[in-house]
Parts: structure tokens; sequence; C-alpha cells
């Protein structure tokens, strides 16, 4: 689990993500400098269950790129710039 909070200094990318393969859960919440797309996940398709981001303004992509993580059961995208319409997830998305 990897939780960051409250970080507005640190800057970071989504894609330093890779060096944790293991991870299960990610909670970020109130980083402006957290940068990234969500596609840079896939390397933790395998392993992601929980992903929550909370004002974080300049993460980007479409949550749709998550529509495959087989053991994904939360994703919170509130206050990012991740885009999607929910009329584009078909029957095998997000199968957990």
């Amino acid at each position: 689990k990897l939780s960051i909070k409250y970080t507005h200094c640190l800057k970071w990318n989504l894609e330093m993500l890779e060096g944790l393969p293991l991870l299960k859960e990610l909670f970020c919440t109130s980083n402006e400098s957290l940068t990234g797309n969500i596609d840079s996940l896939r390397v933790l398709k395998d392993t992601l269950e929980k992903v929550t981001f909370r004002d974080c303004p300049h993460i980007e992509g479409n949550f749709m790129d998550l529509a495959d993580f087989p053991r994904l059961k939360e994703l919170n995208l509130r206050e990012t710039s991740v885009t999607g319409d929910i009329r584009d997830i078909g029957e095998r998305d997000f199968p957990t």
C-alpha cells in the first residue's frame, strides 16, 4: 500500500511506480505536483486492487485504460484531468 497525501512540493510522476511491481493499493490526495497518465499504471495491472487520486489535477488519461485490470475493485478519480464515458464500459471491462 502506498499513500501520499498533501505533498504540494514533492514532484513525481506516475511512471516512477514501475519500481513497485507488487503494489496493491495506491492512495494520492492533494498532490498538485504529481503528473502523469493513468496508462502508466499498466505495469501494475495484475496487482492493483484500489486506486484513488483526489485533488491531483495533473493526472490525465482515460479511465478505460484500467478496464482490463483483473483485481481492481475501487477506482476514485475525483478532481483529476482523467476523462472517459461510462457508456464505453463493456461486459468484460472491470471484471472484479
